[in-house]
């Protein structure tokens, strides 16, 4: 695994490089110190499996910095790590492209678990965002009442059809003719607009959708 790490905080950054060091043996971790220098680094090193990105950090940052990474690396996946648990922060994240969102006093287990949910293709949104009655609707939630020749395209389809039987990413990407990588963003997408955080309600949502 290879991970770029983007805060402002230089303590911050080398306790999560221990971490992932730890976690992952043998693991390859950048730092950058703001999302200028991490674009740079995510231009040189075309292997990265994920950017985790502070939110609030001086100057280019919040949602305009992760709509960065996402024009300059569809593929890369962006986990947001903030000290901020305002829930419109976390839907302006989800909305501008990022496919988690942390907050810094979560435990080291649920960021891993996190960053390990994204890699296969899942959303995560922290949970205070789910378990309140309260909280607005996620960014994607109006995809719910979209009709479904708008909500997905055919190969999203495609890719959602697979899913829901059970298939593995690989298995969709021999099955399709398509890099892991590429199913792996398709399987994002289909989540996020059909506003769920996980395959198994992705496949529900589409029986309940009659999208399969």
């Amino acid at each position: 695994m290879k991970v770029l790490i983007v805060d402002d905080h230089p303590v911050f950054r080398a306790g999560l490089t221990v971490l992932f060091s730890q976690s992952h043996p043998g693991a390859s971790v950048l730092q950058a110190r703001d999302a200028r220098e991490a674009l740079g680094l995510v231009d040189d090193h075309p292997d990265l499996d994920v950017v985790v990105l502070d939110l609030i950090m001086p100057g280019f940052a919040g949602p305009r910095a992760i709509a960065a990474f996402g024009r300059a690396r569809p593929d890369l996946p962006v986990i947001v790590l903030s000290a901020s648990e305002d829930p419109a922060d976390v839907r302006d994240a989800l909305a501008a492209g990022a496919l988690g969102y942390v907050t810094k006093s979560a435990g080291e287990r649920t960021l891993l678990s996190a960053i390990g949910m994204v890699l296969r293709g899942e959303l995560y949104v922290p949970p205070f965002m789910l378990d309140d009655p309260d909280a607005p609707p996620t960014p994607n939630a109006a995809a719910r009442d979209q009709p479904a020749e708008e909500s997905l395209t055919e190969r999203q389809t495609d890719v959602l059809r697979l899913l829901s039987r059970g298939a593995s990413n690989k298995e969709i990407a021999r099955a399709l003719d398509l890099s892991e990588k590429t199913v792996k963003a398709h399987v994002t997408a289909v989540m996020t607009r059909l506003n769920v955080v996980n395959r198994t309600q992705a496949a529900l949502a589409a029986r309940e959708k009659k999208l399969i």
